[in-house]
C-alpha cells in the first residue's frame, strides 16, 4: 500500500474513532469547561480550547476566550498538532512559515502563540487537542508542557468515559426485549429512553405456558452505576420469576440483591406482574413504584397502588400480591417517574396518560404517544420507560 493510501486509511480510522465518542456537535459540558477555565488561568493566556479535529473542520467542545464553535480545518494549528504524539508549541506564529498567513481557530489573524497537546482515545487515535492561544509571543517551558500534558490526560479520561458509556448503552439496549411475544387476544409494547445514554430503568417480559410475565423497574440513581444495578435486577427477576409467584419472586430477588444494593446505597422501585391470558387476571406486586394505571374500556382510569417499599429500603418486609381483571378493551400502562418530572413539579400519571391511552389504536401507538408526551431529549431530566398491555375486543 502506498503512503497516500495508507494515510487515507489511517485518517479514516481516526475520524471514525472520533465519531464513536459521540461528542461532535454537542452542547458545552462543565466537565470539559472546568479544564479549559483552569488552563486559561494557570497559563495566563487569552484563549483555551478543547478542539476536536473532524474530517474537514475543528469543533470546539469547550472554549474560553472566543464564541466560535467550529472552523474549517485547513491551515489550523490543531490539525498540525494531532499529527505528532508530543505537544506542538509555536512561540511566535509570525515567525513560523507554517502559520504565518493562517486565520487560525478563532478567525483571528493576530494569534502569535499556540501550544496544543494531542488528545488520544483509549485505542491511540489522536482525535483533538487541548490547546492554548495568545495574541502575544510566549515562551513555553518544560514545566509548562508537563502541566498541559496533565490537563490533557484529564480531558482524555472524560472522553474515555464517554466511550465506555457508549458501549454500556449498546449492552443495555441489547438487554431490552426485541419484540413482544405473540399472545392471542393481547397487544403488548414497551420502550425505554435513557436520559444520559445509559440509565437505571428497564422493562422486560417473558411468555411461558399459560402466563405472561411483565416487569418494569427503576433504580433510584442515574448513569453507569444505575445501569449495572438495573441489569442485575433484571437478571435476578428473570431467573426467579419463572418458578415463583410474583410476590415470592420479588421477595427472593430482594434477598439476593441486598448486598449489592447496600454497597451501592441504592434502592429500586419495581412493578412485577403475571397475566393469565385466558382469564384476563393480572396478579402483581408493586415495590414502591405506584405508577401503573388501568384504563377501562369506558375511558375511566385508576392507579394501582404500591404494596410495599422499594427493594433495598427495608429488606425482609413481607411482599404481597394483588389481582386485577382486564376486560376486553381495557389497557394497562406502567411508566417510570421520568415521564412525570416537569422542572420542580411532578405530574399525576393519570393526567399524563389519559390522552395518549384514549387516542391510541394499539399498544405500540400508545407507547409512541406516551413518549411524545415526555418531550425532547433535552427536556428530559430522567429516564423514561413505558409498557402498555391491551386486551383486544372480541
Amino acid at each position: 500500500m502506498g503512503e497516500t493510501a495508507r494515510g487515507d486509511v489511517d485518517e479514516a480510522r481516526r475520524v471514525a474513532a472520533l465519531r464513536e465518542l459521540d461528542v461532535l456537535d454537542t452542547p458545552p459540558e462543565e466537565r470539559f469547561d472546568r479544564v479549559t477555565r483552569l488552563a486559561q488561568q494557570l497559563f495566563g493566556v487569552q484563549m483555551a480550547f478543547v478542539s476536536l479535529v473532524d474530517a474537514d473542520r475543528l469543533f470546539l467542545k469547550s472554549r474560553q476566550g472566543t464564541t466560535a464553535r467550529e472552523t474549517p480545518r485547513d491551515g489550523m494549528f490543531c490539525a498540525v498538532a494531532i499529527e505528532q504524539p508530543a505537544t506542538l508549541v509555536v512561540p511566535d506564529a509570525a515567525l513560523d512559515p507554517r502559520f504565518a498567513v493562517a486565520p487560525f481557530v478563532t478567525g483571528d489573524p493576530h494569534i502569535r502563540f499556540y501550544a496544543g497537546r494531542p488528545l488520544a482515545t483509549a485505542g491511540g487515535q489522536r482525535v483533538g487537542t487541548l490547546c492554548l492561544m495568545d495574541r502575544r509571543p510566549r515562551e513555553f517551558s518544560a514545566e509548562d508542557e508537563a502541566l498541559l500534558t496533565d490537563l490533557a490526560a484529564w480531558v482524555e479520561k472524560e472522553l474515555s468515559a464517554d466511550a465506555e458509556l457508549g458501549r454500556a448503552a449498546e449492552v443495555q439496549r441489547g438487554l431490552l426485549p426485541t419484540g413482544a411475544p405473540d399472545v392471542p387476544g393481547w397487544d403488548l409494547a414497551g420502550a425505554c429512553l435513557p436520559a444520559h445514554g445509559v440509565g437505571g430503568d428497564f422493562y422486560d417480559w417473558q411468555a411461558t405456558p399459560g402466563r405472561l410475565l411483565l416487569t418494569l423497574a427503576d433504580v433510584m440513581d442515574r448513569g453507569l452505576g444505575a445501569a449495572i444495578i438495573a441489569a442485575t435486577v433484571r437478571s435476578v427477576l428473570r431467573g426467579v420469576g419463572r418458578h415463583e409467584d410474583v410476590a415470592a419472586a420479588v421477595a427472593l430477588a430482594e434477598r439476593v440483591l441486598e448486598p449489592d444494593l447496600d454497597r451501592a446505597g441504592a434502592f429500586v422501585t419495581a412493578f412485577h406482574a403475571e397475566l393469565d391470558p385466558a382469564t384476563g387476571v393480572l396478579r402483581y406486586t408493586d415495590a414502591g413504584h405506584g405508577l401503573a394505571v388501568l384504563r377501562a374500556a369506558d375511558g375511566t382510569l385508576r392507579r394501582l397502588p404500591a404494596q410495599g417499599p422499594p427493594l433495598g429500603v427495608v429488606v425482609g418486609v413481607p411482599r404481597v400480591a394483588a389481582e386485577v381483571a382486564l376486560a376486553p378493551g381495557d389497557t394497562l400502562a406502567v411508566v417510570s417517574d421520568g415521564l412525570l418530572e416537569r422542572g420542580d413539579r411532578a405530574l399525576d400519571p393519570e393526567d399524563v396518560l389519559a390522552g395518549p391511552l384514549g387516542a391510541a389504536t394499539s399498544a405500540a401507538d400508545a407507547v409512541a404517544r406516551v413518549l411524545a408526551a415526555a418531550g425532547t431529549a433535552t427536556d428530559r431530566l430522567d429516564d423514561v420507560t413505558v409498557v402498555v398491555l391491551r386486551r383486544e375486543n372480541g
